[in-house]
Protein backbone atom coordinates (compact mmCIF):
# COMPACT_ATOMS: atom_id res chain seq x y z
CA UNK A 1 0.00 0.00 0.00
CA UNK A 2 1.86 3.22 -1.30
CA UNK A 3 -0.61 6.60 -0.76
CA UNK A 4 0.38 9.65 -1.54
CA UNK A 5 0.87 12.25 1.47
CA UNK A 6 0.25 15.55 1.25
CA UNK A 7 0.28 18.58 4.25
CA UNK A 8 -3.18 20.25 4.62
CA UNK A 9 -2.10 22.33 7.58
CA UNK A 10 0.72 24.50 9.49
CA UNK A 11 1.63 25.70 12.39
CA UNK A 12 5.08 27.85 13.34
CA UNK A 13 6.35 29.80 16.69
CA UNK A 14 9.58 31.08 15.82
CA UNK A 15 11.48 33.80 16.47
CA UNK A 16 10.31 36.53 13.88
CA UNK A 17 6.92 35.21 14.26
CA UNK A 18 3.88 33.05 15.95
CA UNK A 19 1.59 32.18 13.49
CA UNK A 20 1.58 31.62 9.77
CA UNK A 21 0.95 35.11 8.58
CA UNK A 22 3.71 37.25 10.69
CA UNK A 23 5.72 34.45 9.80
CA UNK A 24 5.35 34.50 6.62
CA UNK A 25 5.20 38.30 6.26
CA UNK A 26 8.68 38.10 8.25
CA UNK A 27 10.43 35.88 6.04
CA UNK A 28 9.30 37.48 2.73
CA UNK A 29 10.71 40.50 4.09
CA UNK A 30 13.73 39.44 5.70
CA UNK A 31 12.53 40.27 9.12
CA UNK A 32 14.98 39.00 11.74
CA UNK A 33 13.94 37.61 15.24
CA UNK A 34 17.31 37.72 16.67
CA UNK A 35 17.40 40.42 19.86
CA UNK A 36 20.17 40.96 22.52
CA UNK A 37 19.58 38.78 25.19
CA UNK A 38 20.65 40.49 29.05
CA UNK A 39 20.62 36.77 30.51
CA UNK A 40 23.18 35.70 28.35
CA UNK A 41 25.29 39.11 29.34
CA UNK A 42 25.04 38.57 32.60
CA UNK A 43 25.80 35.00 32.57
CA UNK A 44 28.75 36.07 30.81
CA UNK A 45 28.10 33.90 27.31
CA UNK A 46 30.36 34.58 24.62
CA UNK A 47 27.32 35.46 22.61
CA UNK A 48 24.74 37.92 23.99
CA UNK A 49 22.44 37.37 20.59
CA UNK A 50 19.70 34.94 20.85
CA UNK A 51 16.23 34.10 18.80
CA UNK A 52 13.72 33.37 20.59
CA UNK A 53 10.28 33.15 20.05
CA UNK A 54 7.50 35.95 21.53
CA UNK A 55 4.61 34.25 23.45
CA UNK A 56 2.56 36.13 26.16
CA UNK A 57 0.85 34.84 28.93
CA UNK A 58 -2.79 35.59 27.02
CA UNK A 59 -1.83 33.93 23.86
CA UNK A 60 -0.77 30.48 25.95
CA UNK A 61 -4.46 30.63 27.71
CA UNK A 62 -5.57 30.35 24.04
CA UNK A 63 -3.90 26.66 24.82
CA UNK A 64 -3.54 25.34 28.03
CA UNK A 65 -6.10 26.44 31.14
CA UNK A 66 -5.05 28.59 34.21
CA UNK A 67 -4.83 25.45 36.05
CA UNK A 68 -2.31 23.89 33.71
CA UNK A 69 -0.21 27.07 32.93
CA UNK A 70 0.32 27.01 37.25
CA UNK A 71 3.24 25.06 37.40
CA UNK A 72 4.40 25.20 33.70
CA UNK A 73 7.81 25.80 32.87
CA UNK A 74 8.56 24.18 29.81
CA UNK A 75 9.05 26.60 26.54
CA UNK A 76 9.62 23.17 24.53
CA UNK A 77 6.68 21.95 25.54
CA UNK A 78 4.59 25.32 24.87
CA UNK A 79 5.85 25.96 21.92
CA UNK A 80 4.78 22.97 20.80
CA UNK A 81 1.79 22.66 21.77
CA UNK A 82 1.07 26.32 19.98
CA UNK A 83 2.02 24.82 16.50
CA UNK A 84 0.58 22.00 17.03
CA UNK A 85 -2.72 23.06 17.93
CA UNK A 86 -2.77 25.68 15.07
CA UNK A 87 -1.13 23.24 12.54
CA UNK A 88 -4.59 21.46 13.39
CA UNK A 89 -6.74 24.17 13.20
CA UNK A 90 -5.38 25.23 9.74
CA UNK A 91 -6.03 21.73 8.45
CA UNK A 92 -9.73 22.51 9.59
CA UNK A 93 -9.57 19.69 11.92
CA UNK A 94 -12.06 19.22 14.90
CA UNK A 95 -10.92 20.26 18.51
CA UNK A 96 -13.93 18.63 20.03
CA UNK A 97 -13.88 16.44 22.83
CA UNK A 98 -15.19 12.82 22.37
CA UNK A 99 -15.15 9.45 24.33
CA UNK A 100 -13.40 7.50 21.79
CA UNK A 101 -9.67 8.57 20.95
CA UNK A 102 -9.28 9.32 17.23
CA UNK A 103 -7.94 5.90 15.79
CA UNK A 104 -6.96 7.02 12.61
CA UNK A 105 -4.77 10.15 13.82
CA UNK A 106 -1.30 10.19 16.06
CA UNK A 107 1.76 13.13 16.10
CA UNK A 108 5.70 12.27 15.86
CA UNK A 109 6.56 15.36 17.15
CA UNK A 110 10.42 15.65 18.27
CA UNK A 111 12.39 17.57 20.52
CA UNK A 112 15.72 16.93 22.36
CA UNK A 113 15.05 17.98 25.66
CA UNK A 114 12.07 18.77 27.76
CA UNK A 115 11.42 21.24 30.62
CA UNK A 116 15.02 21.85 31.10
CA UNK A 117 13.90 24.69 33.36
CA UNK A 118 11.72 22.31 35.36
CA UNK A 119 13.58 20.29 35.67
CA UNK A 120 16.52 22.43 37.05
CA UNK A 121 13.64 23.64 39.52
CA UNK A 122 12.51 20.37 40.43
CA UNK A 123 16.32 19.63 41.26
CA UNK A 124 16.56 22.46 43.64
CA UNK A 125 13.52 21.33 45.53
CA UNK A 126 14.96 17.93 45.30
CA UNK A 127 17.67 18.86 47.56
CA UNK A 128 15.79 21.07 49.60
CA UNK A 129 13.82 18.59 50.75
CA UNK A 130 10.78 19.71 49.14
CA UNK A 131 10.01 16.48 46.69
CA UNK A 132 6.39 16.69 47.80
CA UNK A 133 5.96 20.73 46.18
CA UNK A 134 7.09 19.47 42.51
CA UNK A 135 3.71 18.93 41.82
CA UNK A 136 1.61 16.40 39.42
CA UNK A 137 2.90 17.15 36.13
CA UNK A 138 6.94 17.64 37.13
CA UNK A 139 7.15 13.97 35.26
CA UNK A 140 5.02 15.46 32.36
CA UNK A 141 7.09 18.61 31.44
CA UNK A 142 10.38 16.95 31.41
CA UNK A 143 10.01 13.72 30.27
CA UNK A 144 11.43 13.71 26.62
CA UNK A 145 7.75 12.50 25.43
CA UNK A 146 6.01 15.57 26.96
CA UNK A 147 5.37 18.04 24.02
CA UNK A 148 3.86 14.72 22.04
CA UNK A 149 1.67 13.61 24.67
CA UNK A 150 0.42 16.59 25.59
CA UNK A 151 -0.28 17.23 21.78
CA UNK A 152 -2.39 13.74 21.85
CA UNK A 153 -4.40 14.31 24.79
CA UNK A 154 -5.52 17.81 23.71
CA UNK A 155 -6.46 16.12 20.59
CA UNK A 156 -7.66 13.29 21.26
CA UNK A 157 -5.10 11.10 19.00
CA UNK A 158 -5.67 7.70 19.17
CA UNK A 159 -2.80 6.39 16.41
CA UNK A 160 1.00 6.56 17.38
CA UNK A 161 1.56 9.48 19.81
CA UNK A 162 5.61 9.89 20.20
CA UNK A 163 8.87 11.83 20.59
CA UNK A 164 11.63 11.54 18.06
CA UNK A 165 15.43 13.05 19.08
CA UNK A 166 17.89 13.13 16.51
CA UNK A 167 19.53 16.25 17.41
CA UNK A 168 19.48 19.09 14.44
CA UNK A 169 17.69 16.53 12.39
CA UNK A 170 15.24 15.79 14.68
CA UNK A 171 12.22 18.01 12.53
CA UNK A 172 13.38 16.37 9.28
CA UNK A 173 12.89 13.16 10.51
CA UNK A 174 9.88 13.36 12.21
CA UNK A 175 8.60 14.26 8.79
CA UNK A 176 9.92 11.58 7.11
CA UNK A 177 8.42 9.09 9.80
CA UNK A 178 5.05 10.48 9.37
CA UNK A 179 5.43 10.20 5.72
CA UNK A 180 6.46 6.08 6.30
CA UNK A 181 3.44 5.69 8.61
CA UNK A 182 0.78 7.58 6.19
CA UNK A 183 2.36 5.93 3.16
CA UNK A 184 2.27 2.34 4.52
CA UNK A 185 -1.79 2.84 5.78
CA UNK A 186 -0.95 2.88 8.75
CA UNK A 187 -2.45 5.76 9.59
CA UNK A 188 -5.12 8.41 7.65
CA UNK A 189 -2.91 11.66 9.29
CA UNK A 190 0.12 12.35 11.13
CA UNK A 191 0.95 15.68 12.90
CA UNK A 192 4.38 16.18 12.56
CA UNK A 193 6.89 18.46 13.96
CA UNK A 194 9.44 19.18 16.64
CA UNK A 195 10.36 21.62 19.46
CA UNK A 196 13.07 23.59 21.09
CA UNK A 197 13.22 24.29 24.61
CA UNK A 198 14.34 28.14 24.97
CA UNK A 199 17.24 29.58 27.61
CA UNK A 200 20.94 29.34 29.02
CA UNK A 201 20.88 26.25 29.92
CA UNK A 202 19.84 24.44 26.20
CA UNK A 203 22.08 27.20 25.29
CA UNK A 204 25.18 27.11 27.66
CA UNK A 205 27.12 24.04 26.05
CA UNK A 206 27.54 25.41 22.44
CA UNK A 207 28.53 28.65 23.66
CA UNK A 208 31.26 26.31 25.66
CA UNK A 209 31.73 24.89 22.32
CA UNK A 210 33.16 28.16 21.17
CA UNK A 211 30.59 27.32 18.05
CA UNK A 212 28.02 30.26 18.63
CA UNK A 213 29.11 33.72 17.52
CA UNK A 214 30.98 36.19 19.72
CA UNK A 215 30.48 39.08 16.97
CA UNK A 216 27.80 41.34 16.57
CA UNK A 217 26.63 41.07 20.28
CA UNK A 218 25.37 45.35 19.45
CA UNK A 219 23.80 45.04 16.51
CA UNK A 220 21.87 41.31 16.86
CA UNK A 221 20.14 41.04 13.16
CA UNK A 222 23.50 41.03 11.81
CA UNK A 223 24.79 38.23 14.11
CA UNK A 224 23.21 35.21 12.10
CA UNK A 225 25.45 34.98 8.79
CA UNK A 226 25.35 31.83 7.11
CA UNK A 227 26.89 31.43 3.76
CA UNK A 228 29.05 34.69 4.75
CA UNK A 229 33.01 35.19 4.60
CA UNK A 230 32.44 36.84 8.12
CA UNK A 231 30.25 34.40 9.60
CA UNK A 232 31.46 33.38 13.13
CA UNK A 233 29.98 31.03 14.53
CA UNK A 234 26.10 30.44 14.79
CA UNK A 235 23.42 32.11 16.83
CA UNK A 236 21.10 30.51 19.40
CA UNK A 237 17.48 30.22 18.49
CA UNK A 238 14.43 27.93 19.62
CA UNK A 239 10.95 27.66 18.25
CA UNK A 240 8.44 24.83 17.17
CA UNK A 241 7.08 24.09 13.70
CA UNK A 242 4.18 21.44 12.98
CA UNK A 243 2.52 20.40 9.80
CA UNK A 244 -0.90 17.68 9.39
CA UNK A 245 0.40 15.47 6.83
CA UNK A 246 -2.23 12.84 5.68
CA UNK A 247 -2.86 10.35 2.59
CA UNK A 248 -4.55 12.21 -0.24
CA UNK A 249 -7.55 10.51 -0.74
CA UNK A 250 -8.48 11.12 3.09
CA UNK A 251 -7.93 14.60 2.32
CA UNK A 252 -9.91 15.30 -0.97
CA UNK A 253 -13.06 13.02 0.76
CA UNK A 254 -13.11 15.92 3.70
CA UNK A 255 -12.17 18.75 1.11
CA UNK A 256 -9.24 20.01 2.67
CA UNK A 257 -6.73 22.64 1.39
CA UNK A 258 -3.84 20.97 0.38
CA UNK A 259 -0.57 23.05 0.84
CA UNK A 260 2.03 20.16 -0.86
CA UNK A 261 2.62 16.96 -1.85
CA UNK A 262 5.63 14.81 0.47
CA UNK A 263 7.16 13.48 -2.44
CA UNK A 264 10.01 11.50 -0.31
CA UNK A 265 13.18 11.56 1.26
CA UNK A 266 15.92 9.67 2.99
CA UNK A 267 17.77 9.25 6.48
CA UNK A 268 21.30 8.60 7.18
CA UNK A 269 24.56 8.52 9.37
CA UNK A 270 28.05 9.02 8.55
CA UNK A 271 28.63 6.52 11.48
CA UNK A 272 31.26 9.47 12.50
CA UNK A 273 33.57 7.19 9.79
CA UNK A 274 35.91 9.48 7.55
CA UNK A 275 35.78 12.42 8.44
CA UNK A 276 32.47 12.18 9.89
CA UNK A 277 32.59 12.89 14.02
CA UNK A 278 30.13 13.57 16.25
CA UNK A 279 30.23 17.37 15.39
CA UNK A 280 31.29 17.55 11.82
CA UNK A 281 29.54 15.54 8.78
CA UNK A 282 30.92 13.08 7.06
CA UNK A 283 30.87 13.89 3.19
CA UNK A 284 30.21 11.02 1.68
CA UNK A 285 27.06 10.18 3.53
CA UNK A 286 25.44 13.49 3.16
CA UNK A 287 25.99 13.35 -0.56
CA UNK A 288 24.52 9.90 -0.45
CA UNK A 289 21.37 11.00 2.04
CA UNK A 290 20.75 13.41 -0.52
CA UNK A 291 21.33 11.27 -3.77
CA UNK A 292 18.77 8.31 -1.78
CA UNK A 293 16.14 11.28 -1.20
CA UNK A 294 15.30 12.11 -4.97
CA UNK A 295 15.99 8.34 -5.83
CA UNK A 296 13.20 7.64 -3.10
CA UNK A 297 11.00 10.63 -4.21
CA UNK A 298 11.17 9.89 -7.90
CA UNK A 299 13.17 12.99 -9.33
CA UNK A 300 15.78 13.73 -11.21
CA UNK A 301 18.21 16.63 -9.51
CA UNK A 302 17.40 18.97 -12.19
CA UNK A 303 13.72 19.35 -11.10
CA UNK A 304 15.24 20.70 -8.13
CA UNK A 305 13.88 24.57 -8.20
CA UNK A 306 15.24 24.97 -4.72
CA UNK A 307 16.61 24.07 -1.85
CA UNK A 308 16.55 25.12 1.97
CA UNK A 309 19.84 24.58 3.33
CA UNK A 310 20.85 23.64 7.20
CA UNK A 311 23.09 26.34 6.46
CA UNK A 312 23.98 27.25 9.82
CA UNK A 313 26.83 29.69 10.06
CA UNK A 314 29.76 28.11 10.90
CA UNK A 315 32.72 26.97 8.78
CA UNK A 316 30.70 24.32 7.38
CA UNK A 317 28.65 25.87 5.25
CA UNK A 318 30.99 25.81 2.34
CA UNK A 319 31.08 22.33 2.50
CA UNK A 320 27.53 21.95 2.61
CA UNK A 321 27.23 24.02 -0.80
CA UNK A 322 29.84 21.26 -2.22
CA UNK A 323 28.27 18.17 -0.81
CA UNK A 324 24.77 19.78 -2.41
CA UNK A 325 26.59 20.76 -5.45
CA UNK A 326 28.35 16.51 -6.14
CA UNK A 327 25.30 15.17 -5.12
CA UNK A 328 23.01 16.67 -7.96
CA UNK A 329 26.01 17.53 -10.23
CA UNK A 330 24.76 21.00 -10.19
CA UNK A 331 27.38 24.06 -10.33
CA UNK A 332 27.83 27.98 -11.41
CA UNK A 333 24.72 29.31 -12.44
CA UNK A 334 22.50 25.72 -13.10
CA UNK A 335 22.67 25.35 -9.19
CA UNK A 336 19.16 25.90 -7.59
CA UNK A 337 17.93 28.44 -5.54
CA UNK A 338 19.68 28.02 -2.03
CA UNK A 339 18.42 29.65 0.94
CA UNK A 340 18.85 29.62 4.84
CA UNK A 341 16.23 30.36 7.40
CA UNK A 342 18.64 31.08 9.91
CA UNK A 343 20.11 34.33 9.29
CA UNK A 344 16.70 35.34 10.47
CA UNK A 345 15.85 33.22 13.40
CA UNK A 346 18.86 31.44 14.55
CA UNK A 347 19.78 27.88 14.74
CA UNK A 348 16.40 26.66 16.61
CA UNK A 349 18.49 23.49 17.33
CA UNK A 350 15.64 20.30 17.40
CA UNK A 351 13.15 22.95 16.33
CA UNK A 352 14.65 24.00 13.64
CA UNK A 353 14.12 20.77 10.99
CA UNK A 354 10.44 21.73 11.65
CA UNK A 355 10.61 25.25 11.51
CA UNK A 356 12.79 25.51 8.08
CA UNK A 357 10.32 23.33 6.36
CA UNK A 358 7.33 25.24 7.13
CA UNK A 359 9.17 27.68 5.59
CA UNK A 360 9.84 26.27 2.33
CA UNK A 361 6.36 24.71 2.20
CA UNK A 362 5.18 28.19 2.27
CA UNK A 363 7.04 29.10 -0.42
CA UNK A 364 5.90 26.39 -2.26
CA UNK A 365 2.37 27.25 -1.72
CA UNK A 366 2.90 30.93 -2.54
CA UNK A 367 4.93 31.56 -5.08
CA UNK A 368 8.54 33.08 -3.64
CA UNK A 369 11.83 32.47 -3.12
CA UNK A 370 12.53 34.32 0.57
CA UNK A 371 15.90 36.56 0.83
CA UNK A 372 19.16 35.35 2.41
CA UNK A 373 20.26 38.20 4.70
CA UNK A 374 23.69 39.76 6.16
CA UNK A 375 25.52 37.14 2.91
CA UNK A 376 26.32 40.64 1.20
CA UNK A 377 29.90 39.00 1.81
CA UNK A 378 29.42 35.47 0.28
CA UNK A 379 32.21 33.43 1.25
CA UNK A 380 34.57 33.12 -1.68
CA UNK A 381 34.84 28.95 -1.32
CA UNK A 382 31.06 29.05 -2.21
CA UNK A 383 30.51 31.07 -4.48
CA UNK A 384 33.82 29.23 -6.33
CA UNK A 385 30.97 26.85 -7.03
CA UNK A 386 28.16 28.51 -7.48
CA UNK A 387 26.65 31.55 -9.20
CA UNK A 388 26.02 34.41 -6.65
CA UNK A 389 22.11 34.49 -8.58
CA UNK A 390 21.30 31.02 -6.97
CA UNK A 391 21.89 33.15 -3.51
CA UNK A 392 19.27 35.32 -3.52
CA UNK A 393 19.44 38.35 -1.23
CA UNK A 394 15.69 39.68 -1.74
CA UNK A 395 12.57 38.32 -2.20
CA UNK A 396 11.62 36.68 -5.38
CA UNK A 397 8.14 36.18 -6.87
CA UNK A 398 8.54 32.61 -8.26
CA UNK A 399 6.04 29.79 -9.14
CA UNK A 400 8.17 26.69 -7.54
CA UNK A 401 7.44 23.26 -8.07
CA UNK A 402 10.08 21.39 -5.87
CA UNK A 403 12.23 22.16 -2.75
CA UNK A 404 14.36 19.77 -1.05
CA UNK A 405 15.38 20.61 2.67
CA UNK A 406 17.95 18.81 4.48
CA UNK A 407 19.16 18.89 7.81
CA UNK A 408 22.30 17.80 9.42
CA UNK A 409 23.16 17.02 12.98
CA UNK A 410 25.38 16.39 15.77
CA UNK A 411 26.27 12.57 15.82
CA UNK A 412 26.95 12.73 12.34
CA UNK A 413 22.83 12.07 11.75
CA UNK A 414 21.70 13.16 7.73
CA UNK A 415 17.77 13.66 6.85
CA UNK A 416 16.26 14.83 3.44
CA UNK A 417 12.78 15.36 2.43
CA UNK A 418 11.38 16.47 -0.85
CA UNK A 419 8.01 18.63 -1.46
CA UNK A 420 6.33 19.26 -4.47
CA UNK A 421 3.71 21.72 -5.13
CA UNK A 422 0.55 19.66 -5.24
CA UNK A 423 -0.58 18.46 -8.87
CA UNK A 424 -3.86 16.62 -8.75
CA UNK A 425 -2.95 15.14 -12.01
CA UNK A 426 0.60 14.34 -12.21
CA UNK A 427 2.67 13.60 -15.14
CA UNK A 428 4.71 10.18 -15.71
CA UNK A 429 7.85 12.58 -15.05
CA UNK A 430 6.84 13.80 -11.94
CA UNK A 431 5.27 9.96 -10.67
CA UNK A 432 3.41 9.99 -7.45
CA UNK A 433 4.53 8.13 -4.09
CA UNK A 434 2.17 5.12 -4.89
CA UNK A 435 3.88 4.47 -8.46
CA UNK A 436 7.30 5.11 -7.46
CA UNK A 437 7.65 1.24 -6.03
Amino acid sequence: MNKRVVITGLGIVAPNGVGLETFTNAIKNGISGIKHDPELARLQFSCHIAGKPEVSTELSLNYFTELELRNFNSSGILYGVIAGIDAWKDADLSMEINDEPDWESGTIFGTGTSGIDKFRESIYKIDDFQTRRLGSTAVAQTMNSGVSAYLGGKLGLGNQVTTNSSACTTGTESILMAFERIKSGQAKRILAGSTSDSGPYIWGGFDAMKVCTFKNNEIPEQGSRPMSATASGFVPGSGAGAMVMEDLETALTRGAKIYAEVLGGNLNSGGQRGLGTMTAPNPVAVQKCIKDALKNAGIHPKEIDAINGHLTATSKDSLEIQNWSEALDRRGVNFPYINSLKSMVGHCLTGAGSVESVASVLQLHHGFIFPNTNCEDLHPEITALIDVSRIPQKLIEKELTIIAKASFGFGDVNGCVIFKKYNPNPSPSHPSNSELE
